[in-house]
């Protein structure tokens, strides 16, 4: 048997050595070799703006994107990704592993900046609509399945996708250009986000900080003390807070929604993802909840296979599933 493979191995290198003598360029000492095409073309367009905001009435903000876009015929399903920053920073081009591994398996992905604090709710919402809205008046250049728009944020960029998909529907947050197309999406992926601004420190220690008129989501909330406003916390009018908090918003008509929460986060507390994954349960909404034992708050185990194979699956069955 052995006799007989050494032949035959001989044999397929006698082949491949006459095979290469024929190509145009060999040279005795080339390397040749097959490759074979497992995989396609991606390009990255960065800087692309989807809206222009006036701040403070004395200047125009343009907010930008940087879209990864494969290059194929079809029409592709997206996903616009929001990233965290503690509400004061949203660096659009991080969790550069997930996006790319989205728009490997055919996404057109859309990484979007919003505005932060010192910008007042609604304004971060104001963005996420704008920016779903901008991807759908446009998707014929890029591809784009209008029908299948999905979410995907981290930590506030959670909070502004999870906020995003529990006001399908609610027109109020539409501001700006393409009014005439929806802002509503098909399916949401939060990792370790906030679904209610009351309670981000609930059970993990600092529930004094989320008291404070100074905490992020107070600024967000109220703004920042200035002459005669002395600033206020998130839990200084409830009714306001819940308006701004996802789960205020939950009856219902929300998209599937995937939440993924470490176990051992210690800025935003793990009953937010579960507290917001028994709202949804509760409305009969389509909803999965993922613990992840032992992960803290943006750590390595966010930036693993396992984790990022987890969101393609998902966007996978709502996003690409036929009718």
């Amino acid at each position: 048997m052995r006799k007989e493979l050494a032949v035959l191995a001989a044999a397929s290198l006698l082949v491949t050595t006459a095979t290469a003598q024929d190509l145009m360029g060999q040279s005795p000492e080339a390397q040749v070799v097959d490759v074979p095409v497992v995989q396609g073309r991606i390009d990255a367009i960065s800087g692309v703006v989807y809206s222009q905001v006036f701040e403070r009435g004395r200047s125009v903000r343009g907010l930008k994107m940087t879209l990864f876009v494969p290059r194929t015929k079809e029409k592709k399903p997206a996903v616009l990704y929001f990233p965290g920053g503690g509400f004061t920073s949203a660096d659009h081009e991080k969790f550069l592993e997930m996006r790319y591994a989205l728009a490997c398996a055919g996404y057109v992905v859309a990484a979007c900046e919003y505005r932060a604090v010192p910008n007042k709710f609604p304004a971060l919402l104001e963005d996420a609509k704008a920016a779903v809205r901008w991807m759908r008046a446009h998707a014929s250049e890029f591809g784009v399945d209008a029908n299948r728009i999905g979410l995907l944020g981290d930590s506030a960029g959670g909070y502004v996708v999870q906020m995003a998909g529990a006001t399908n529907g609610e027109k109020n947050w539409d501001v700006g250009d393409f009014k005439e197309v929806s802002s509503d999406v098909q399916a949401v992926v939060s990792i370790y986000g906030i679904s209610d601004l009351t309670t981000i420190g609930e059970g993990i220690g600092n529930e004094n900080v989320h008291a404070s008129a100074a905490v992020t989501e107070a600024l967000l909330l109220n703004g920042p003390a200035f002459k005669d406003f002395a600033g206020a916390s998130v839990n200084a009018d409830p009714q306001k807070a819940k308006a701004a908090s996802p789960i205020g918003h939950v009856d219902g008509t929300e998209p599937p929604f995937l939440l993924m929460h470490g176990s051992g986060d210690k800025e935003v507390s793990p009953l937010q993802s579960k507290k917001m994954f028994e709202a949804l349960q509760n409305k009969k909404v389509e909803a999965e909840y993922v613990l992840v034992r032992g992960a803290e708050h943006g750590d390595l185990p966010w930036y693993q296979p396992g984790v990022i194979s987890r969101v393609v699956n998902f966007f996978d069955r709502h996003l690409k599933r036929t009718e």
